[in-house]
């Protein structure tokens, strides 16, 4: 092979290299996102209500009230949002666990009309209008979820939308574990 032949390769070789290491980087499972906050105590934050969905907005004081809390990261725009909150009614049915929001850079009026249209599974929101407080709890995006626990302790964290089977499988035992003290 000549030499100006080898010099031709080399761009295709650099592209398909860049190619695989994109392609490694983003073909994992987003569920499994690490948090560095899993076993820490919720950030400090205070929100307001959303206007429009007649329940009280949100703080972490709010979160270390005694029982296990399921936090839930929401936005009005987001498609996957909307997928799960059939199976954020039905938790929202049960009586051992409570389930809050955090509204992210979201319309009032556009949430309150989702939720208007989808039902109320939240018994507070708070309007996280500029995406601060999503960060600060170490979201990546909406929707996200996470499980407090009575003395205000995140104790698992969910990416993306919640199924049957998540409740079913490893979020479901995660509710169950954060009722127990952590060791």
């Amino acid at each position: 092979m000549s030499s100006s032949a080898r010099w031709a390769i080399l761009p295709l070789l650099i592209f398909l290299g860049i190619g695989l290491l994109f392609w490694r980087g983003l073909s994992g499972d987003p569920s499994t996102l690490p948090s560095t906050l899993i076993n820490k105590p919720v950030p400090a934050f205070s929100l307001p209500p959303v206007a429009g969905l007649n329940v009280p907005g949100l703080a972490d004081p709010d979160l270390r009230q005694g029982e296990v809390t399921i936090v839930n990261i929401w936005a009005s725009w987001c498609g996957p949002c909307r997928q799960e909150h059939p199976v954020l009614m039905d938790l929202a049915e049960r009586s051992d666990i409570r389930i809050v929001g955090i509204n992210n850079k979201d319309d009032a009026d556009n949430a309150a009309r989702f939720i208007g249209a989808l039902g109320m599974p939240y018994s507070a929101v708070g309007a996280d209008t500029t995406g601060r407080v999503s960060i600060d709890w170490g979201g990546y995006g909406v929707p996200e979820t996470f499980i407090v626990d009575g003395t205000g302790t995140i104790r698992y964290k969910h990416v993306g939308p919640l199924s049957a089977n998540d409740i079913a499988g490893k979020f479901g035992a995660a509710i169950e574990a954060a009722k127990k003290p952590l060791p």
